[in-house]
Parts: C-alpha cells; structure tokens; sequence
C-alpha cells in the first residue's frame, strides 16, 4: 500500500491567502478520500477471509462497529460500500468481482467522495433486472467516469438517460387507482413550554414543504455592518414555517380569521404591556414574555386582553388597532419591503410595527407605521436600534452606538431605484 503523507499546515493559519487556503481544502479533501478508499480494501479483505475466522464477530459490520466506535447503523453503509466497490472472495475461494470497479478506482483516487459513491450504488440498484452483464457494466463505466466530475444532479440526468436506454418501455401500469396520500402531523405542548411538531408527509407533498421552506429559510445576505446570518438550518427553517404561517393567515379566504392576522389571546396587565417587562398568559394555557406580547401586538398577530390590577379587562383588542387592509396596500406601495437597511424581504413577509406602541398611545396611521421582515421587527422590539418617521413621510433607522458611534440615519434603499 502506497503512502500517503498529509499536508502541511501552515503555522499561522490566519496568515494564508486564499489560494493557499482553498489549496489545502482540496489536499485534506483529497487524503480524506483516498484514506476512505484504502480503509474499504481492508474491510473488503476482511469480509473475504472470514470475520468470525480473524476476530470471532458475527458480520464484518459489527466488528468494524466495535473498532471504529460506530453504531451498527453507521457502519453498515461503510462495509457496504467497501464490499461494492472492491473485489472479494466467496466461501469456496471464488473470485467474486465488484459491483462496481470503475467507481472504486476513481475513489481510490481520491476524486469522488461516499457521497457520489453512494449515489452510483443506487442508480446501479436501479437497473432493471434482466439488463445483460454487458450492459450493466457499460452503465457503471459511465456513471463512475461521470462522477469524477458531476455533481448529484448530473449523475441523476444520467440515470434518467441509462434507463431510458436500458428499458425503453418503462415499468407495466400497475393498477390506475391513486391510493390515498399519506399525511400525518402532530403538535403537542410539551412541559417547558415549546410545542413539538411531528409528522409523516408522502413524496408529493414533502417535496412540496421542502420546496416552500427552502424558499423562506435561505440566509440573510451580510448587512452594511459586516453582520452575517449565523442561524443554524433548522433555526432557518423554523423561521421559515413563521412566515409560511403569517402568509396563509394572511390570506382573505382563511376561516377563521377574514385575513386579519389574529391568532390566539393573550392576557396582559397594563403596567407590563407598557413596560414590556413580565409576563403574559397565551391562550390561558402557555406564558410569553410582556415584550413578545408587545411586539406581536404591532400587527395583531394576537388579541391582546388587558387587565387592570384587580384583575378587571380594560380592554379586548379594539378593532381600530388593527391595520386596515387600505392601510396595508398604502404601506406595502410606499415601503416597497421591510423598510430596515439592507433587507431585501418583500412586502408579503412583513409586520406592520407602530414606531411609537399603541399601548403607549400611539395611533394606528401611516406616520406611526412601517413594515418589518420578522427578524428585524424583533431587531427593534428587542435591541437597540430606533425607528422615527422622518419630514419627507418615509421611515428612517437610528443604529446603536457601538455600531456607529455618530449614530447616523439609514434608511433602506434596496427597494427603490
């Protein structure tokens, strides 16, 4: 077995360019495959000879388990894939050729990773079962020569392409009757106050969820400060579903709620709405903190109920708080999209936010609103930025001092030409 020497790591790593950087990605990469690679001939060895003769385990998978520090289920698709891609032996001494040899070689060349590797395996298991030896052979040749290159959507026009060629006719109709789509969701309110969302989607419609949270939960581009998005993708995506939710409640035809943006009530005592310090009763069943409830209560996202100190309602979510559906219109024409700088999102994933609270007797017109994606109407309910309404009606940004310290006004010209 030839020797492999890992690259060297600059002592100051902070000092390197790109080049070198993007350089000793592809190297590491690289000795990462080709060890992969070369770990596979053993475990393809090992299968051959006998893994209860060598070491006494039932299965060559639960003894690389037990050395790697892997559950079965980790293991198992490392062994597989080992054994597919590297010639083996049977029982008798037999020569039993790979699955797919020209896919092994390239791997062992350190140009194509599990991943493509995997992706191989299954458009090969895909061949239709009378295909000839020679044909599944051609087909395999393609697609590891292929992967040497191509990304998963290439070797998936591939497949298409090799099995069209190999089966022209396509599978038999099977019986014309849909079978009922299978679709399951469960929500329950756990103990520490989180709801936990479960569910069971078939093909059609998760793929498309996905589509519809892929589109809602791309990272938000690096602002004027230097600020990236470092959510995680399942916070992303969380998000995502938030904003789904307002568009569908949104909507004119829901039931329920005639496209105003009411969702639950919310109990709140006065000195703790205008203060946004305390708590809040959701529903009668969940808590939120004064300043969430505050916040939501800017688009009425909630009923908010408000109790005296004697515990009284002084008042149940008038109406004329709401924002009208022509005061919508006007915001949308005017702020074109959330009006903070830099933000791109579009009208449709915004709130309407009262720069000065209702609860502290500010009105519901247009120079006391704007619109805010979710994020940053959290960004001002929350931090420390300011939102005024500046002489010529447009809406205008105050940042904190620690990030300009002259504190400079912005405003949001991605939106207008």
């Amino acid at each position: 077995m030839s020797e492999t020497f890992l690259p060297e790591l600059p002592q100051e790593l902070w000092r390197a360019g790109k080049l070198e950087l993007a350089h000793g990605v592809q190297q590491f990469l690289q000795v990462m495959r080709v060890a992969s690679a070369g770990l596979g001939r053993y475990l393809a060895e090992i299968e051959s000879r006998g893994v209860k003769d060598l070491f006494g385990y039932g299965s060559t998978i639960t003894w690389f388990a037990g050395v790697a520090g892997l559950s079965r289920g980790e293991a198992r698709p490392v062994v597989n894939q080992a054994i597919a891609l590297n010639p083996t032996r049977a029982l008798d001494g037999s020569a039993v050729p790979a699955v797919a040899p020209t896919t092994g070689a390239v791997a062992a060349e350190g140009l194509v990773g599990a991943e493509r590797v995997q992706q191989v395996l299954e458009i090969l298991a895909r061949i239709p079962a009378d295909a000839s030896v020679g044909d599944r052979e051609s087909a395999e040749k393609i697609l590891g020569n292929l992967a040497r290159e191509a990304g998963p959507r290439q070797l998936a026009e591939a497949e298409a392409n090799l099995l069209a060629w190999l089966d022209p006719d396509g599978n038999e109709p099977k019986d014309p009757e849909p079978k009922e789509p299978r679709r399951e969701v469960t929500l329950e309110r756990r103990r520490d106050g989180f709801w936990k969302l479960t569910g069971l989607l078939d093909d059609e419609l998760g793929a498309r969820t996905a589509a519809a949270l892929e589109a809602y939960a791309k990272p938000r581009p690096v602002d004027e400060f230097g600020q990236a998005d470092l959510r995680m993708k399942c916070e992303r995506q969380g998000d995502a579903w938030a904003e789904l939710l307002d568009l569908a409640i949104a909507c004119p035809d829901q039931p329920g709620t005639s496209g105003y943006r009411t969702l639950v009530h919310v109990t709140i005592g006065l000195d703790e709405l205008k203060t946004g310090i305390g708590k809040a009763c959701l529903d009668f069943v969940g808590s939120m903190t004064a300043r969430e409830a505050r916040m939501a209560a800017c688009d009425c996202l909630m009923l908010p109920v408000v109790m005296n100190a004697a515990g009284e309602p002084l008042d149940v979510g008038r109406l004329r708080r709401f924002v009208t559906p022509g005061q919508r219109r006007a915001l949308n024409i005017r702020d074109q999209g959330c009006a903070f700088p830099g933000c791109h999102r579009r009208p449709k994933n915004c709130h309407a936010h009262h720069i000065h609270h209702w609860a502290d007797g500010g009105l519901t017109d247009l120079r006391n609103l704007v619109l805010l994606c979710g994020f940053h109407h959290r960004l001002i309910h929350h931090g420390d930025w300011q939102a005024h309404m500046a002489a010529d009606g447009l809406p205008e940004f105050i940042p904190p001092q620690y990030l300009d310290p002259l504190q400079r006004t912005r405003r949001n010209t991605l939106h207008r030409a």
